[in-house]
């Protein structure tokens, strides 16, 4: 079965939404060193195959990466080449090559990727979609790019601690930036391993 996995951008005080400006897309930062960042998130890019997002930051993504020409990172080409599942009610032609739309329930949906052949599924962004598959017990790991930035207001990953899940730390990882990986295994994901 392939591994579910949430990957976000946050800051210290666990705010996801990037309307503050304190996150840019990899690569768009031209002035900070970010290659043991980009180094990174190729890793994870080769162990996935599979992208999936809800409508917004599907819309947000199809307006951005296809067009980039100048990307150096290689997020341009993965996106472009991976399986996107967006989960949406109202969107029809998703206009971006290996695109398909969700229409059904999200446990059953991402029940089916999940049983699917293939590698790893990715989720990124997403704030609603993400915060939805929290309670689920869908969710093996949580790979959270912690940037050091305190914003003090703003949508959170984990808005309801009830719903959270037993997690396991299973790597850190500093970056030059200041930037620091949390990688974290849920109880179901870290027994179904052993």
């Amino acid at each position: 079965m392939r591994d579910l996995i949430i990957t976000e951008n946050l800051t210290l005080d666990g705010v996801i939404d990037a309307a503050e400006g304190w996150f840019g897309p990899a690569g768009v930062d031209a002035e900070a060193d970010q290659s043991d960042i980009e180094a990174a998130l190729g890793t994870q890019m080769a162990a996935a195959d599979a992208l999936l997002v809800g409508r917004v930051t599907f819309e947000e993504m199809r307006g951005f990466w296809p067009r980039r020409t100048d990307d150096t990172t290689g997020v341009s080409d993965y996106l472009n080449s991976a399986s996107k599942y967006v989960l949406s009610g109202t969107l029809d032609d998703p206009e971006w090559d290996n695109t398909t739309v969700l229409r059904g329930g999200l446990a059953e949906e991402v029940e089916a990727l999940k049983s699917a052949p293939g590698k790893d599924i990715v989720t990124t962004g997403s704030m609603t979609l993400v915060r939805d598959l929290v309670g689920t017990g869908l969710v093996d790991e949580y790979r959270l790019f912690v940037y050091p930035v305190v914003i003090g207001h703003g949508q959170r990953l984990f808005e309801d601690a009830e719903k959270v899940p037993r997690l396991r730390l299973v790597e850190t990882r500093p970056f030059n930036s200041g930037v620091l990986l949390l990688r974290y295994r849920t109880a179901q994901a870290v027994t179904a391993v052993r």
